[in-house]
């Protein structure tokens, strides 16, 4: 039977309803509810990314389409979901994390049976995947948000999904808070878009994003309405509400301190969930906001972006190479990564100030594509660090080492996913992350005036964050699965199952296909660069045989992936060549390895998570603020310790200068208000008249 695409999307939207309502039915019996519940989430995904994909591959949509969902109940929630390109590519996101995570499900859930309910855990990660969807196809503010709420408090009840543990319970609330606070400057945003659009519809936003930018291009003329000029106040008052709304959900510094406190506790498929796609919705909202919706934006919006981008990308990857809890490091990551693709954002805004369409869409497209990449090669670290700890039980570095040999699969997909995000080629995050150096180093002659210093200053930033980024993954991959196990449980750690295998599998395939072939991926990008910038990249740029990427500069350079790959495939001859000549007769000998002339190597000879990024701290001390302690034992004599305990601690400055003190701000404040709570009504109706009348005075 042939569907259509449009069918194929109905049938994963039905598929996840159908996968949550399972898990709750069936909650009791939890092998059944496993299978039926993360089968359905397989299934659905499987058909929103064909469906994704068949639509971008046809050219997207030159017109967006629009689908009645459910009947209008009330005025202005329109039930109505919306296929441009935009929505579709973040769709096939969801659905290819979607569909791996799903596989890699049915044998992660089995290590909850008999001690936590499987089939709540299927039942809201279904729900967490269809409000997620329906986040990106929404067609109007107030399903937007209906969808937005949805996903977050779903998101939460996973977080919170073994909230025995106080850490758990602690980062739930923490998030639920801070994502609280973001949906509160969301809907203040929308209300402001309202009221000069009259109307909650995309295509009216849309609409008065052409208004703005009529507005902001005449507002030189010295006749400019007073009317205008007040309107472009409130366009700048509601990009700076959905900065902070989305910034908050994407994770960027500083309001990303939920983020390394929710990912950790989560169970490993919602974690890769959670940084592959969850925060992806906050660029999401960025992406349909300042493209589509405030029009033409000024110069410091560019900037702020920029910014924002550039700190969070090396503070992110910093703090990361601090953590020796695994998935607490890639949470940090995760920030950093959001930041690389806030510098393409940031860069493409300014591009589209100083007149540069080109170099913007060539930003833009080099955030999107970091986007994708980061959700695959992200996920696939989650995923390997979730069959860690359903192997060993430990999230703590300093408890691992030698899985290599216990879980060859598991180590070897997450050195490809290691090797993605520390952006080497021929993988994805190479290419994603030079298409960024070049929308920067490219910016320089923009402007004349001295904020084109941010492109090579970001640029020179973005490099450091490369190198510490692969520092970092040498530090987590080596510590975590060579050397000798330094716990028993370590020792004893077993490879994961066939479908929690065949989910990074699945990854590992993405991360390679859109790192050997980018032009491929970017032709099919066409009708999205179309829709926000008005250029189609793949025809402005020179693609030699679809098989070189180039800048937007003819001169700025181009690279060739596959040519990397095929030429490090070519040289693996050479050493083969000179063993048949040289070595092929010589006698090999194996032996113990060499243990500086000791009896025999132990664990304890390793090299530690904490040792291994201490030069990191003390180069960076002024911001970690480092402290440690050291407790020795002695036997007979101080030059000889039979014991060492040593404890270092490094400060979230953000936490302690920031979150803390308000927090004891907001605590005092609720204390002193305790007196408004006077047991009286007639106190109470007292309040009710005050708050009329300043409402009314607001209104006139």
């Amino acid at each position: 039977m042939d569907l259509s695409p449009i069918a194929l999307l109905t049938l994963a939207l039905l598929g996840y309803v159908i996968g949550s309502l399972a898990g709750l039915v069936l909650c009791r019996w939890e092998r059944l509810a496993n299978f039926l519940s993360f089968g359905c989430a397989t299934l659905g995904a499987g058909c929103g990314l064909v469906a994704c994909v068949e639509l971008l591959a046809a050219g997207g949509t030159t017109a967006p389409i629009q689908l009645q969902l459910l009947p209008t109940l009330v005025p202005y929630v329109q039930f109505t979901v919306r296929l441009d390109s935009l929505s579709l590519f973040f769709g096939l996101i969801v659905s290819l994390l979607g569909l791996a995570l799903s596989l890699y499900s049915l044998g992660y859930a089995r290590g909850f049976y008999g001690r936590k309910n499987v089939g709540v855990l299927g039942a809201f990660f279904n729900l967490m995947l269809l409000a997620t969807s329906l986040v990106f196809l929404s067609d109007n503010a107030f399903f937007f948000l209906i969808a937005w709420e949805i996903m977050a408090l779903s998101a939460y009840c996973l977080v919170s999904f073994e909230h025995e543990k106080p850490e758990t319970r602690n980062a739930g609330v923490f998030y639920f808070v801070m994502s609280h606070i973001g949906t509160g400057c969301i809907m203040l945003g929308f209300l402001l878009l309202f009221k000069d659009s009259g109307g909650y519809g995309f295509d009216g936003f849309h609409a008065l994003g052409e208004k703005f930018s009529a507005a902001f291009h005449d507002r030189n003329n010295p006749d400019f309405p007073v009317a205008l000029h007040q309107l472009l106040l409130r366009r700048d008052a509601a990009f700076l509400l959905f900065l902070i709304g989305f910034g908050v959900k994407a994770g960027i510094v500083p309001l990303h301190t939920w983020l390394p406190q929710a990912h950790p506790v989560a169970p490993s498929n919602v974690s890769a969930f959670m940084s592959g796609v969850l925060i992806k919705t906050g660029i999401y909202g960025m992406t349909r906001v300042f493209f589509d919706f405030l029009g033409t934006p000024p110069m410091w919006w560019g900037v702020t972006v920029l910014a924002i981008g550039t700190v969070s990308a090396v503070l992110g990857v910093l703090y990361a190479l601090m953590q020796h809890d695994l998935k607490r490091l890639l949470a940090y990551h995760s920030i950093e990564n959001i930041g690389i693709i806030l510098m393409g954002f940031g860069a493409s805004l300014m591009f589209l100030d100083t007149g540069h369409p080109l170099l913007a869409t060539l930003a833009l497209i080099a955030g999107l594509y970091h986007t994708i990449n980061h959700a695959l090669f992200k996920g696939l670290l989650f995923l390997g660090a979730g069959a860690v700890l359903h192997a060993t039980h430990t999230r703590d570095m300093e408890h691992l080492g030698g899985l290599a040999k216990r879980m060859p699969q598991t180590a070897f997909f997450f050195l490809i996913g290691a090797v993605a995000i520390s952006a080497l080629p021929p993988l994805n995050g190479f290419v994603s992350e030079w298409l960024t150096y070049q929308s920067l180093l490219q910016g320089f002659g923009t402007t004349e005036s001295l904020l084109r210093l941010m492109f090579p200053i970001g640029g020179a930033l973005l490099a450091l964050t490369g190198a510490l980024a692969a520092a970092c993954f040498v530090k987590a991959f080596g510590i975590t699965f060579l050397a000798q196990p330094r716990s028993e449980a370590a020792a004893k750690a077993h490879e994961a199952s066939f479908t929690m295998l065949l989910g990074q599998a699945v990854l590992v395939a993405a991360c390679v296909f859109l790192g050997l072939f980018p032009t491929v991926f970017l032709k099919i990008l066409d009708p999205l660069t179309q829709q926000l910038t008005g250029l189609q990249l793949s025809q402005q740029l020179t693609l030699a045989n679809g098989l070189v990427l180039a800048g937007a500069n003819p001169a700025g350079g181009t690279v060739s992936t596959l040519g990397i790959a095929l030429l490090g495939i070519a040289l693996l001859a050479l050493p083969f060549a000179l063993w048949l000549a040289l070595g092929r007769r010589t006698k090999t000998h194996i032996g113990p390895t060499w243990d500086c002339g000791l009896k025999g190597l132990t664990p304890r000879m390793e090299y530690t998570a904490t040792g291994f990024s201490k030069p990191i701290r003390m180069i960076f001390k002024a911001l970690f603020r480092p402290r440690r302690e050291v407790q020795r034992e002695y036997d007979f004599s101080p030059y000889f310790a039979t014991n060492i305990r040593f404890e270092a601690h490094v400060e979230e400055v953000f936490e302690t200068k920031i979150y803390r003190p308000l927090n004891r701000w907001v605590l005092w404040l609720s204390r002193r208000m305790r007196a408004l709570q006077a047991g009286s009504i007639q106190a109470y109706l007292i309040y009710i008249f005050i708050t009329l009348l300043l409402l009314l005075l607001f209104a006139l």
